[in-house]
């Protein structure tokens, strides 16, 4: 039937009496209300799933509404904008076939680090969908290897059992649009929504973040111990099991790291306290004792205090170990059938998920000890909160939808804020902009897979293209095998020049043949130490700036061009693995 209001015009069809699936849950009783209406002022539309009234029983696992549009044209012009990490065109041709994204494509995780996707035509007419509500949200790709076509579409996901609340998609149809101007476009959404906050304003609070600018990252270890009921655990190697590095060890190699030239350096820390890396969260005390102790710590804090290098450590607030003291099954995260999901894949052992509203509690509690000791922090990494999915908890002392997570997640991040501590995590998420300072890394898709493995489509700055001025990202700095450049090699470095961002000189992962860490051409201190010196000077450069254009230049997308808001042009090329700076 017509639908009105004071500010735009639409259509309103009401469903029920829906018959269950075979072997589904029951449907009997479901009510469903689909509005699509247009904004009068803004010729936005809003397609909008509204629970009515929900079975008294079960509930629909998804639901799919509105369907794919059409986009079945063929051609390499034509390409689907999508936010699978840092982001990916995939033109209606493309060689290598897409079902999903990580994470199913849920949003507010790695597998959409932004809650919209985009397609454009070849004559460049082209639409924008924002989820505006992202929580119990995902999106479904699929695009057959040669295409010709690429669907997408949003679906929505039950909350603590329930449909719960109205569901919102808004369609923004853009005309004479590119890659750049549809990613300014959700800029702009999301200045409005108040999620864009700039390093600068930041800075205002934390003025040590500045400091970061410019800096090369490294990443290292102290205390290794996968448990013997750890999926990682080697019986055939127990060596490979147990490892320490002292902190005076730390100590020598960031000497040495300033003996090579490097004058602007950020150390994040492993496997610090007693336990040992991904042990006994969130009861991760005292400090390794082995290692040095606490005066051992601290003694490495302040020599990248007299270097001038930043410190920071690893945490983790939402694996919930079994191991740990103060593990009550009361507080994991319960689902609504009364289960209680439960793993052993990491290195501490079985474990559950830690309620998000217990983790505020924790990080004050684990934070205020350091403190104690006299340990100066420059940042500190919360594990996985900006990479996995929200969680829910029914447990009825300490209910929390999606929702409520992401809201308790940033109260730890803004709480390390409070304490003068630049909070990072393990990727970048739009829902963490307003706290969120840098971050782990932000890679493109490919860059977790295995050297040599097809790109699912042209990698694409579409984070950057929005949030680049919002967060500092450490770009991984392979030159791997398998790659599409001179000699068989891929060099990330350009990558790195690409999107303005900082570089790492040192990666060592926790976990072999996992998040990007398969090796590659090994390169001397010295030689990472100056290729990291180029990105440095770069990073000091545009930093703080919006990244303005993005450009492709071939069919191929191996010749791409970035230019930030002071006319710095960035312009690589994959296939010589070759760049050009230019203002």
């Amino acid at each position: 039937s017509p639908w009105h209001c004071g500010v735009g015009d639409g259509i309103l069809i009401s469903l029920d009496d829906f018959q269950s699936g075979q072997g589904g849950p029951s449907l009997e009783g479901l009510s469903l209300q689909l509005l699509a209406w247009v904004e009068a002022s803004t010729e936005i539309v809003r397609l909008e799933v509204i629970p009515v009234k929900e079975p008294e029983e079960g509930c629909p696992d998804k639901i799919v509404w509105p369907g794919p549009f059409e986009f079945n044209d063929g051609f390499r012009e034509s390409v689907t904008l999508l936010n699978f990490e840092q982001g990916l065109l995939i033109p209606n041709d493309w060689p290598v076939e897409t079902k999903k994204s990580a994470f199913d494509g849920m949003l507010n995780t790695a597998g959409a680090y932004m809650p919209w996707f985009g397609q454009i035509l070849e004559n460049h007419e082209g639409y924008l969908a924002i989820c505006e509500t992202p929580w119990n949200a995902g999106f479904d790709v699929l695009h057959p290897a040669e295409g010709p076509y690429t669907h997408m579409n949003v679906r929505w996901e039950p909350s603590l059992g329930h449909l719960d609340y109205r569901r919102i998609l808004q369609v923004r149809f853009l005309h004479g649009c590119d890659v750049t101007s549809m990613c300014k476009e959700y800029r702009r959404y999301a200045i409005e929504t108040g999620r864009l906050r700039t390093l600068r304003e930041k800075a205002v609070m934390n003025p040590s973040l500045l400091d970061l600018i410019g800096c090369c990252f490294v990443h290292a270890g102290i205390k290794t111990k996968v448990q013997p009921d750890s999926d990682f655990y080697d019986p055939q190697d127990p060596g490979k099991n147990d490892h320490l590095t002292t902190f005076a060890q730390r100590e020598d190699m960031v000497r040495k790291i300033y003996k090579a030239g490097v004058r602007k350096m950020y150390l994040h820390l492993d496997g610090w306290a007693q336990p040992g890396y991904d042990n006994c969260h969130p009861d991760y005390w005292p400090i390794c004792e082995e290692a040095g102790g606490a005066q051992g710590m601290k003694s490495l804090s302040d020599t990248m205090k007299e270097l001038g290098y930043m410190f920071g450590i690893h945490d983790q607030y939402r694996d919930y170990y079994r191991s740990a003291e103060s593990f009550d099954e009361n507080f994991a995260c319960r689902l609504p059938d009364g289960s209680i999901p439960q793993h052993a894949h990491w290195a501490g052992g079985p474990q559950s998920y830690l309620c998000a509203t217990q983790a505020p509690y924790y990080v004050r509690r684990n934070f205020e000890r350091l403190l104690d000791q006299g340990i100066r922090l420059d940042g500190a990494y919360l594990d996985v909160f900006t990479c996995n999915e929200g969680d829910e908890c029914d447990n009825p002392q300490h209910r929390m939808t999606r929702r409520d997570c992401y809201d308790f997640r940033q109260q730890c991040f803004r709480y390390l804020l409070s304490k003068g501590i630049l909070p990072s995590s393990e990727e970048v998420n739009d829902w963490a902009m307003p706290s969120l300072v840098f971050c782990h890394y932000a890679p493109y898709d490919f860059q977790l897979a295995a050297p040599g493995t097809p790109k699912r489509g042209i990698p694409a700055p579409l984070f950057n293209l929005v949030y680049h001025d919002c967060v500092i990202e450490p770009f991984m700095m392979d030159v791997v095998e398998g790659g599409q450049g001179l000699a068989g090699t891929e060099d990330y470095m350009l990558y790195a020049l690409l999107n303005g961002q900082a570089p790492y000189l040192i990666r060592n992962a926790a976990y072999p043949n996992i998040d990007g860490a398969f090796g590659g051409a090994g390169i001397t201190l010295e030689k990472a130490v100056s290729r990291c010196q180029v990105v440095q000077k770069l990073h000091e450069k545009v930093g703080l700036l919006e990244m303005v254009r993005f450009e492709v230049l071939n069919a191929e997308g191996t010749l791409q061009r970035t230019t930030f808001a002071d006319g710095t042009s960035v312009t690589v090329d994959f296939e010589k693995n070759s760049y050009s700076i230019s203002r």
